[in-house]
């Protein structure tokens, strides 16, 4: 017997199993803002923060170090949709995504919290890299080899060192600049002070 037949529908909001998700992602993100290393943080403490049973995680992650990484993901903005217009949208596009990100004052604790422990935890901090922060340097890369090729940017650029200046520039001041609320037009202000030198 179909929905039409029966006359009944599925409830409205979010099925239950997302709704559980979420409280797993937000309580594990919580535990770690208020402190809690990644080496302290345990399955337990989690469940008991989102309001769930441990075998609710289970059967979602196998163990901590995947849920961390899904949670540590949830932190970063979305991947731009990029216009193709012209080098400079693009990248200003790539680089607000940072700038957006990181005005979140509890996204940067939790990250720096989880990311004090890179060394304890090399292989949770390889798959958030390559979750995470890759497909944004590929997506940078792309940008800025298309650049080259269409003569936008010096034929002898190179690519790498394009990147590093670019995605350097915003984390010195995401990270180690002035307090306060980052300028609405930063990522304008790198991307041109980057392409002053990287031009033809």
């Amino acid at each position: 017997m179909t929905i039409q037949e029966t006359g009944t529908a599925r409830p409205a909001g979010r099925p239950r199993s997302e709704k559980a998700e979420r409280a797993i992602i937000e309580a594990t993100l919580d535990l770690i803002g208020e402190g809690m290393g990644v080496s302290d943080l345990s399955i337990e403490a989690i469940a008991s923060r989102a309001g769930v049973g441990k075998t609710t995680i289970y059967r979602r992650w196998s163990n901590k170090e995947d849920l961390v990484v899904d949670a540590l993901a949830t932190l970063k903005a979305p991947m731009p949709r990029l216009s193709g217009t012209s080098v400079r949208d693009d990248l200003i596009s790539l680089l607000d995504a940072m700038r957006a990100e990181s005005g979140q004052p509890r996204s940067r604790c939790v990250m720096n919290i989880a990311m004090s422990e890179a060394d304890r935890y090399p292989r949770l901090m390889e798959r958030f890299m390559k979750r995470a922060v890759e497909p944004r340097r590929e997506a940078m890369r792309a940008v800025i080899e298309r650049g080259v090729a269409s003569g936008e940017l010096r034929a002898d650029l190179d690519v790498e060192m394009g990147m590093a200046l670019l995605s350097g520039a915003m984390i010195w001041h995401t990270k180690w600049g002035p307090e306060g609320e980052l300028p609405a037009d930063l990522a304008e202000r790198v991307v041109d002070a980057a392409l002053s030198g990287m031009a033809p």
